[in-house]
């Protein structure tokens, strides 16, 4: 240990120090950020996560630390002891302490650093890979500073509220059952269960439903969950959220505590007004709506179903998808008959992009209707397209025909694109939604399987229980997400808490009596014990950071990501491991050709 810190610790931090500490004596440590020699003096920005603080090393103060002060370079770690002084005329008003300097009468180096192999500064151009192989430089640049410090922020007021509301912070194992809920686990094998495993949770959802039966009623965790999934700008393999349970509760009233959640973080953490009153749209009339189930609400643009409309014409394309089950689908692009031709094939390029086959177009004009498919509209045809989608001269009308998925994904996003081109959504604005009514399964597959929606444990709606038995895919869930500016983030559910229901769930899921009692019998067992009615959400913090940071990427609200191959290039993980820990785990590898 260094002498210095004994008989000099520190009493400021490099951001603390103003005019009216001018006199004291303090001491200061930090990385050198700046190194200029003005021919007699050397000055040095110091460095730490609060700021920066000049150091003046003058040879009339002490000629000896001057002279040691010659040696230092970009990203040493010092500690300086020293007076404060005024700069008077050579004040820098770009910095917050830049009233002031240091004259240092004391110097300490505590070690010294190679050249970085990048800046460390706020704006660099430097390939995103070098700066994680290099992470613990990159985390001493100010903007991922402030996105850890804003995050502990968020974890904090998340605490502070959740705890003033009643709910107690409990933690859930994360060594457990495999219970997939929807994508691939992580595995772990068991050195004393020979050929078992456990895995990492995907989520804590059986656990906190059985912290309510063990009668907690309102918990809540900020916990890491595992998912094997493909990743991409906003998904990691492992991500951290804001997980909540409670007992006794309607949807109503989850939205209320979790949108007062939700105003707090943004109203504290960073000073922005959220609604009080949240709109709720159900899944089938966000779709239908919007052509997604997390709308971007800040700008209008709704899509239209025009299928009844088109088959009146002679465009067989469109008959034919409607008589096929299909989709005809309309926006409004309004004033985009300026668009010029290649705007207008972007356009088409960005449904394509979706799997549309492509994007169909009409310029309304004064005097006419003008693209490749307005010869085949009758003027039947156009005076009800143009009450239904409420056309006026200079309008650009958008159409895609395919499958219900296809169609609203394609317009969902053609939608996004209009609106930046028309310059349509204000960025200053945060619009929330609650969407509601999710259906509870997917598309029925070859084998009479059903898919859950959302998990297999959101409750259905009391309206539909008759469906589980008449025809599952018209079943409404309890399901709920919270949406930002078209951003999930929360989503939740009322969770079943009959174990009747919960097992005719299972059955339709495709399960028989051995699978669920292999994979969920504890749960089941747990429920016939006397089971309150509850309900509960996540929120992605990692996703609440960047939505509040405004980051490009999630890796950069995170100290420590994994690249989009799910890799860590820092430590160089996932790695091999020896041949000795893998027969203590009774594992023997046999690796194809393409691994």
């Amino acid at each position: 240990m260094s002498r210095f810190l004994i008989d000099h610790p520190r009493t400021h931090n490099c951001g603390e120090l103003r005019r009216q500490d001018v006199g004291q004596s303090v001491t200061v440590m930090g990385w050198v950020q700046n190194y200029r020699d003005h021919g007699g003096c050397i000055f040095v920005d110091l460095r730490d996560r609060f700021g920066l603080t000049q150091i003046k090393f003058d040879p009339a103060v002490d000629a000896d630390v001057k002279e040691r002060a010659d040696a230092l370079r970009s990203e040493w770690v010092i500690g300086v002891r020293g007076a404060v002084v005024d700069r008077g005329a050579n004040e820098n008003p770009n910095m917050s302490t830049g009233a002031i300097e240091i004259e240092a009468q004391r110097l300490e180096i505590f070690s010294r650093a190679k050249t970085p192999p990048f800046q460390i500064a706020d704006a660099i151009d430097t390939h995103e890979n070098l700066r994680l192989k290099y992470r613990y430089l990159d985390l001493r640049r100010k903007p991922l500073q402030d996105n850890l410090v804003l995050r502990h922020e968020v974890m904090r007021v998340a605490r502070n509220y959740l705890s003033e509301n009643g709910f107690l912070e409990l933690e859930t194992p994360i060594l457990t059952k495999s219970t997939p809920e929807g994508a691939r686990d992580y595995l772990v094998p068991s050195r004393v269960h020979p050929g078992q495993f456990y895995a990492l949770p995907q989520s804590p959802q059986i656990f906190k439903q059985i912290f309510m039966i063990s009668g907690y009623d309102r918990y809540f965790q900020i916990c890491r969950c595992f998912r094997d999934e493909d990743l991409r700008f906003d998904r990691q393999p492992e991500f951290s959220q804001i997980d909540c349970e409670m007992s006794f509760v309607s949807s109503e009233q989850v939205f209320e505590v979790m949108g007062g959640l939700a105003r707090t973080i943004w109203k504290e953490v960073g000073g922005i007004d959220l609604p009080e009153q949240v709109p709720q749209l159900s899944y089938a009339e966000a779709m239908e709506r919007f052509g997604i189930d997390r709308p971007d609400l800040r700008f209008g643009l709704e899509l239209k179903d025009v299928g009844a409309i088109v088959t009146k014409s002679d465009f067989k394309v469109f008959r034919s998808v409607v008589d096929g089950g299909g989709l005809v689908k309309a926006l409004n692009a309004k004033g985009g008959a300026a668009f010029s031709r290649a705007d207008i094939d972007r356009l088409a390029e960005v449904c394509t992009l979706y799997g549309a086959k492509g994007m169909a177009w009409i310029k309304i004009q004064p005097d006419r209707w003008q693209g490749p498919v307005a010869k085949f509209f009758g003027d039947e045809v156009k005076a009800e397209l143009t009450e239904a989608c409420d056309l006026e001269p200079g309008d650009l009308l958008c159409f895609v025909a395919d499958s219900f998925t296809v169609a609203n994904a394609a317009l969902a996003n053609l939608r996004l694109a209009v609106a930046s081109k028309l310059g349509l959504i204000d960025a200053d604005k945060r619009e929330l939604v609650w969407i509601t009514d999710f259906p509870l399964f997917e598309e029925e597959s070859e084998d009479g399987r059903y898919f859950s929606k959302h998990h297999p444990f959101t409750a259905p709606h009391p309206d539909d229980l008759h469906l589980l038995s008449e025809d599952p895919t018209r079943v409404r869930s309890l399901g709920y997400d919270l949406v930002l500016n078209g951003q999930e983030i929360a989503g939740g559910s009322i969770r079943i808490h009959d174990g009747a229901v919960q097992t005719r769930v299972f059955e339709l899921l495709g399960m028989d009596e051995e699978e669920r009692n292999a994979r969920f019998g504890f749960l089941l067992e747990a429920l016939a014990y006397g089971t309150p009615p509850h309900g509960g959400i996540a929120f992605g913090l990692d996703r609440l950071v960047m939505q509040l940071t405004d980051a490009a990427s999630i890796r950069d609200v995170i100290a420590f990501p994994k690249t989009q191959r799910a890799s860590d290039v820092m430590t160089d993980a996932p790695g091999a491991v020896d041949p000795e820990q893998l027969a203590e785990l009774h594992i023997g590898l046999r690796l194809s050709e393409s691994s």
